[in-house]
C-alpha cells in the first residue's frame, strides 16, 4: 500500500510542483489547503486575498487528478502567530511571523488535520531539505538548506523539532526556483506565472505601522539623531570592536559585557523629528523617519518603548547599527539536532545568521548559566531582538533562538 501523504498546496507555484514530485514518487497524495487570514487592514496590494489563492489550488488539485480539501485554520493563526507579533511589538522586539508559523501552524495545527485525512507524512513546497541518519539505534533527522542558495528557506523552519522532521517532506529541496517554474510550465500548471507571496505568512505586504494600530496604539514621540563625532558619545557607547572570538573559557560577566547593547539617553543626542510610536520601529530601519536634512541616509539604531523615544544615527557606517554578539535566554534556546545539544559551560564554533538571506558568518557559542552567547568573528549589521539567531554546521540547522538582546 501506497504511503498518503498530505502536501499544504497555498495557491504558488512551489507547493504545486511539490504535489506533482510526491505524485511522480509513488506516494497517495491529497491537496489540502488552508485558509489562515482574510482581513485586509494594513495590506499594501490587493490581490493576496485567500479566496484567489484558494482558486489556485482548487485548479492545480484537478490538473494533477488529486483529491482536495480545505480547513480553516485562522483562529489558531491569530492566537498563535499574530496575536504573539503583537505581544512582542509592544515590548519593541521585532518578531519573525514565518518561523512562528512554521513551527505553530504548518508544522502543527495543519499536521493534525492532515493526520485526520490519514497522513503518513506532510509535504511542504519549502526549499530545504531533510536527511536521516542512524544514531545508537536511533534515527536522527537532519534539516539541510536548498540545494537553491537564492532561495533556502531553512532558517525559515529552524525551530521545528525531530518530531515535526520525522514526517515532513520536502520534494522541491533539490530544486532551483527556474527549474520549479520550468516543469509548471510543462505540466501547464495554473500556478506556473503566478508570483511569489511577499510580506506577513498568510497575510502579504503590508504597511506594517496600520497593519499593527490595529491592538497597538499610536503614541507621538521624539526622534533623537545620536552624532557619531562626538567623542564622548562614541567612546561611551561604541566600545572597539575587533575582529576575532574570545576564548573558549569565556566568563559569563565577559561575554554579558561584549552583548549588552547600547544605552542611549535622551541626553545623548538632540531632537530631529516627532514619530507616531517607537515600537512601530525596528533596528535598522532606514525608511518611516520622515526626517530631512542629512547627506546620508538615516538608520533606528535604538528604541526605547517606555519613553518612546527612537534613536536615530546618520550613515551606513554609524558604529551604533553594529554589534559583537547577542544573547539568548535559556528558555528560548531550541536544538533541532537534539542529540548535539550543547552542556552548560561549553562552547562551540559553528555558522551563524541573523536574519533571512543574510550569508552565513563564522561565530562561537558559548553556553552559560543564563543562556546562549553568540559571539561573531566579525561585528554583525542590526542585531533586532525578537528575531531568531540560527546556527549551521555547514549546510545542517543545528539551532536556534529568539534574540533576547
Amino acid at each position: 500500500m501506497n504511503k498518503k501523504v498530505v502536501v499544504g498546496l497555498s495557491g504558488g507555484v512551489d507547493s504545486s510542483v511539490a504535489a506533482w514530485i510526491l505524485l511522480e514518487q509513488g506516494y497517495d497524495v491529497i491537496g489540502l489547503f488552508m485558509k489562515n487570514w482574510n482581513d485586509t487592514t494594513g495590506l499594501l496590494q490587493s490581490d493576496c486575498h485567500w479566496e484567489d489563492d484558494l482558486m489556485f489550488a482548487e485548479m492545480v488539485a484537478k490538473k494533477l487528478k488529486i483529491p482536495f480539501h480545505q480547513v480553516d485554520l485562522s483562529n489558531e493563526y491569530r492566537q498563535r502567530v499574530i496575536d504573539y507579533m503583537f505581544a512582542e511589538y509592544k515590548k519593541g522586539r521585532t518578531p519573525n511571523p514565518d518561523v512562528l508559523c512554521n513551527r505553530e501552524i504548518k508544522f502543527d495545527s495543519f499536521a493534525l488535520e492532515a493526520r485526520k485525512l490519514g497522513a503518513d507524512f506532510i509535504a511542504t513546497g519549502h526549499y530545504c531539505r531533510k536527511e536521516e541518519k542512524l544514531s545508537v539505534n536511533k534515527t536522527i533527522f537532519r534539516l539541510l538548506a536548498g540545494k537553491d542558495n537564492n532561495k533556502d528557506q531553512s532558517y525559515f523552519l529552524c525551530q521545528l523539532n525531530q518530531e515535526q522532521l520525522a514526517t515532513a517532506l520536502f520534494p522541491i529541496g533539490n530544486l532551483t526556483k527556474p527549474k520549479v517554474r520550468e516543469i509548471a510550465y510543462k505540466l501547464s500548471l495554473a500556478t506556473a506565472q503566478r508570483k511569489d507571496s511577499q510580506g506577513i505568512c498568510f497575510v502579504g505586504k503590508v504597511h506594517l505601522p496600520t497593519f499593527l494600530q490595529q491592538k497597538l496604539a499610536a503614541k507621538k514621540g521624539n526622534i533623537v539623531e545620536i552624532v557619531e563625532g562626538v567623542e564622548r558619545v562614541k567612546t561611551h557607547f561604541y566600545p572597539e570592536m575587533k575582529e576575532g572570538l574570545p576564548g573558549k573559557n569565556a566568563t559569563e560577566e565577559s561575554l554579558s559585557e561584549l552583548t549588552e547593547p547600547f544605552k542611549y539617553m535622551p541626553s545623548s543626542g538632540h531632537i530631529i523629528g516627532t514619530h507616531n510610536g517607537a515600537h512601530f520601529f525596528t533596528i535598522g530601519q532606514r525608511k518611516g523617519m520622515n526626517v530631512g536634512g542629512h547627506k546620508e541616509a538615516l538608520f533606528v539604531i535604538g528604541i526605547d518603548v517606555e519613553k518612546n523615544i527612537v534613536y536615530a544615527g546618520e550613515g551606513q557606517t554609524h558604529p551604533g547599527l553594529n554589534r559583537k554578539g547577542l544573547f539568548i535566554r535559556k528558555d528560548e534556546v531550541h536544538w533541532v539536532r537534539t542529540d548535539l545539544r550543547m552542556k552548560e559551560d561549553e562552547s562551540r564554533d559553528y555558522l551563524a545568521r541573523i536574519r533571512y538571506r543574510q550569508p552565513l558568518q563564522s561565530a562561537r557559542l558559548y553556553y552559560r548559566e543564563k543562556g546562549m552567547y553568540v559571539i561573531f568573528e566579525k561585528p554583525q549589521r542590526s542585531v533586532a531582538p525578537g528575531q531568531f539567531a540560527v546556527w549551521y554546521d555547514g549546510n545542517e540547522v543545528i539551532g536556534s533562538g529568539a534574540i533576547d538582546r
